[in-house]
């Protein structure tokens, strides 16, 4: 039974419900969408946008696809929750042999809990409970490159940008962590060793208080949307062997497929300590996350006093979550995803090269199924939103930074209109 009348709920809506990033009554309201198909958002005025977001990165079949309908509705027909504490179910084990089979060798290890803010938080207490358990309490500080993103949670808070990043009005509560520069070495110029020496620095001058760094692997998301080259990442890895700190790679944004490998980290020929995985891990159906890691680090935590790691959400592994998770890694993988990531990157190309001329373009990225236009100044949210919604798109700029995360089964028709909107709803922003 519905409380809201048709004609009601958006007003109720306004009043009450709290959106992300925005006051709880703003000026500029969001969108009510009705319902969703393959790559169309539906509104309730019978509008239809072409969503170019993935539901921030998360949707990459697109919306209502039968197979993961199907694995949603089979799953709820025997289980739709149960604790994970003392009990466990098939879904789980099912997806920790698919996530074991498509990460890295190494990782074999698999905690699975609620979205990817936890799941950072979960790689953070492992790093710094498997140092305790080797008797290094000491090492329990990270070290990280500024303009990442790693989520809104506390921990994860501490490791984004202090700057740039979303969080500094809490800085005063946050663990004080290391950071590096942001990588410059952009993956088409030639390697410099100076890439890398300021980092170098940070991690061999403080070794012996880190437990980890952790980073996100060739493209930073949120905090940017910037790309790097593979070879700092391997850079990366064979310092902190050499100094012994552990890699946590926080693949929430770049998994299943967004830079054209399966992980990002692919692409430097490199293991993590540590992996973060969760967004696309559902195809956008439900919260979830996991964190992989290896036998080396489950053993040593599971072995020394507690005997435990000390972590347990109460939706961990929640049976529904875990089916359409399997079903949609099956369902990427039988797909031809690499060639749909090509095109999507080969269309951005075309599109958005021609504006790093423009005046007012900082910067044109474009990384596997991720474009982005950097301008020089920050959007002005309400207009340039109003422009995209006009050419019947759906993007989310922010900052300085126009970009889009379209599905991975975006028709051509349709990601040319997506980027023809893009493009010109850029000029007219710039214009204005």
């Amino acid at each position: 039974m519905n409380l809201l009348l048709d004609h009601t709920w958006l007003d109720f809506e306004k009043s009450h419900v709290w959106h992300p990033y925005a006051p709880l009554h703003g000026a500029y309201p969001p969108l009510p969408v009705r319902s969703a198909h393959g790559v169309r958002l539906h509104l309730e005025d019978g509008r239809e946008l072409i969503d170019g977001m993935s539901s921030w990165w998360a949707a990459i079949h697109g919306y209502n696809h039968p197979l993961l309908n199907a694995a949603v509705s089979s799953q709820l027909e025997t289980m739709a929750h149960v604790m994970f504490g003392g009990l466990t179910h098939r879904p789980a084990a099912e997806l920790a042999a698919r996530l074991v089979r498509i990460t890295p060798a190494p990782l074999q290890s698999v905690f699975l809990c609620d979205s990817g803010s936890v799941s950072v938080e979960v790689a953070i207490k492992m790093a710094i409970q498997y140092w305790h358990s080797h008797g290094r309490p000491q090492k329990n500080r990270l070290l990280t490159i500024r303009r990442g993103y790693h989520g809104d949670t506390t921990g994860a808070m501490a490791a984004c940008d202090p700057d740039t990043g979303m969080h500094h009005l809490f800085a005063g509560i946050l663990p004080h962590h290391l950071f590096a520069p942001a990588p410059a070495c952009r993956c088409d110029a030639e390697w410099d060793e100076q890439d890398i020496a300021a980092f170098r620095r940070l991690i061999e001058d403080h070794h012996a208080q880190l437990a980890a760094v952790i980073l996100e692997p060739i493209v930073q998301g949120a905090g940017g949307m910037r790309v790097y080259a593979p070879e700092y990442l391997r850079q990366v890895r064979a310092l902190c062997d050499r100094l012994d700190v552990l890699l946590i790679a926080d693949e929430i944004a770049t998994g299943f497929g967004r830079t054209g490998s399966l992980f990002a980290c692919e692409q430097a020929g490199i293991s993590p300590d540590l992996m973060c995985l969760g967004k696309a891990l559902t195809g956008g159906y439900l919260t979830l996350a996991a964190v992989l890691t290896t036998e080396q680090i489950s053993a040593a935590i599971s072995s020394t006093a507690p005997g435990a790691f000390m972590h347990g959400p109460t939706f961990m592994a929640n049976p529904l979550a875990c089916a359409v998770a399997c079903a949609s890694i099956d369902l990427l993988l039988a797909s031809p995803w690499q060639e749909q990531v090509t095109t999507i990157e080969t269309a951005c190309r075309l599109h958005l090269e021609p504006c790093r001329g423009w005046p007012g373009v900082a910067d044109v990225r474009v990384k596997g199924a991720i474009g982005v236009l950097e301008l020089q100044r920050a959007v002005t949210m309400p207009s340039i939103t109003r422009r995209l919604v006009e050419r019947g798109v759906w993007l989310r700029p922010f900052d300085r930074l126009v970009y889009l995360m379209p599905p991975y089964v975006i028709a051509p028709d349709d990601l040319d209109q997506l980027l023809t909107a893009m493009t010109a709803s850029v000029r007219e922003e710039l214009a204005a």
